[in-house]
């Protein structure tokens, strides 16, 4: 039995194929191990959101051939797509697959024996034009379900339509079918994922459903005890699926929107299909119905042509708003985008600056949102790492929870009262012992 090693770079979307084509590998007979556990054979899914995928990618593959000098290495997504011949020049690696091929994988390799020479197989990008249904399972306590792959959308700092192709989704019929095989297991937790989830719907190059209409029929399965909707764009979280989303069984109050830049000058050159107005009104109307609701933002510093005053006007913009937390990105050139030629680039010393800056407001916005839940009661589906005696969890509005380590408590939702926030940013939690079901 030839054993088989997954190493993952990217996204939840990444993490969900990863799971799925593992599972295609289990299903022929080979044996799913460690990275460290000398397999026959490293599956690396990349990714392209920034320059290091490069870096990164040679690392992983270097680590490869110091644990199985004779391993066979496959390289597949986004950056696979992107820079098939760039990676195959990686000392060590002997196939590439692009975004059309990785989940034939076992097919097109047949017995992974080691080529004179580099495979690659990667057609254009417009032959990825079927949705490739995928989850992940077993790997954590929660399972990141793909809905909806590509994106139509052409952000001039963007590579993604490029690495994945144009939008298509899944059916909600085929959706619901895995939620509910999910429901059966031990899964706690499901995330929606996607590259751009809030335009689900198209299938075969038109519109034939909704994201709402998903929304409302995934609230019906019983066995989910949670859905949490991933990053989803502004102007593609509508008033419904918001209102639903207060009054929903099963779908918790968190929401992560992409800002990139709080000025509708850099927002206008990175072309993205809204303007901040916008942003302000979805973050009030999610505050509205629900103020306990936990709000997380992308934004991107150094863009070319962000002067001192449109980064200012970015960080004043976001440190006003009722949000929880940043996810901040310093922008990085990609290959065959249009930022490349807007000028004056910002030089690198100054977007690392605008960088330290937003993630110094970042800690702040967190503190305050953690702030705000002391002394009130929620329910933390706890994890299974373990750290120096403690476990964690998240409460369904997305706070971080450290606790003794109970083993009763592993992949179990627990009803606790938030007492304070710890040194590591962390919200300690009083009288768990009560509510655990003996």
């Amino acid at each position: 039995m030839k054993k088989v090693a997954f190493y993952t770079l990217g996204c939840k979307l990444n993490f969900s194929e990863t799971s799925t084509i593992a599972r295609q590998f289990e299903s022929r007979g080979y044996k799913k191990v460690d990275f460290n556990n000398s397999p026959d054979i490293f599956i690396i899914n990349t990714c392209s959101v920034t320059a290091n995928a490069d870096k990164k990618c040679r690392k992983v593959v270097k680590e490869a051939k110091k644990i199985s000098p004779d391993g066979y290495v496959a390289i597949i997504g986004c950056y696979a797509q992107l820079k098939p011949k760039e990676i195959s020049g990686i000392p060590g690696v002997d196939a590439v697959l692009g975004a059309s091929e990785k989940f034939r994988l076992l097919d097109l390799l047949g017995t992974f024996v080691k080529p004179a020479q580099p495979e690659v197989l990667v057609q254009e990008v417009t032959n990825a034009d079927t949705f490739a249904h995928s989850h992940s399972m077993g790997d954590r306590t929660r399972t990141f379900l793909k809905v909806q792959d590509g994106c139509n959308y052409n952000c001039s700092f963007c590579t993604i339509p490029l690495a994945r192709g144009k939008s298509r989704s899944d059916s909600i019929d085929n959706i619901i079918a895995s939620a509910h095989k999910i429901g059966q297991t031990e899964v706690k937790e499901v995330v929606l994922t996607g590259v751009n989830i809030g335009d689900f719907g198209i299938q075969e190059g038109r519109r034939k459903e909704r994201f709402i209409d998903l929304v409302k029929a995934l609230d019906e399965v019983d066995g989910l005890e949670r859905i949490r909707i991933s990053s989803i764009e502004p102007n593609l979280l509508s008033n419904d699926v918001i209102e639903f989303t207060a009054q929903s069984k099963r779908f918790v109050p968190h929401f992560h929107i992409p800002l990139q830049s709080g000025s509708n000058k850099i927002l206008k050159a990175m072309r993205r299909r809204y303007e901040r107005e916008l942003y302000v009104d979805r973050v009030n109307k999610i505050k509205e119905l629900m103020p306990h609701c936990c709000i997380g933002v992308d934004v991107i510093v150094g863009f070319p042509g962000e002067t001192e005053e449109d980064f200012l006007d970015t960080y004043n913009f976001l440190n006003e708003l009722d949000i929880s937390y940043l996810h901040v990105f310093t922008y990085s050139e990609r290959t065959n985008t249009h930022a490349l030629e807007i000028k004056p680039v910002v030089p690198k010393e100054e977007r690392a600056k605008r960088s330290k800056m937003l993630h110094i407001l970042s800690d702040k916005k967190r503190r305050y949102f953690y702030e705000q839940q002391l002394g009130k009661e929620y329910t933390v589906l706890f994890e299974k790492d373990i750290n120096e005696g403690q476990m964690e969890g998240f409460t369904e509005n997305y706070v971080r929870v450290t606790a003794k380590y109970d083993p009763l408590l592993i992949n179990e939702l627990k009803k606790v009262r938030l007492s304070h926030i710890n040194d590591q940013m962390l919200a300690e939690v009083e009288d768990v012992e009560e509510y655990v079901t003996h």
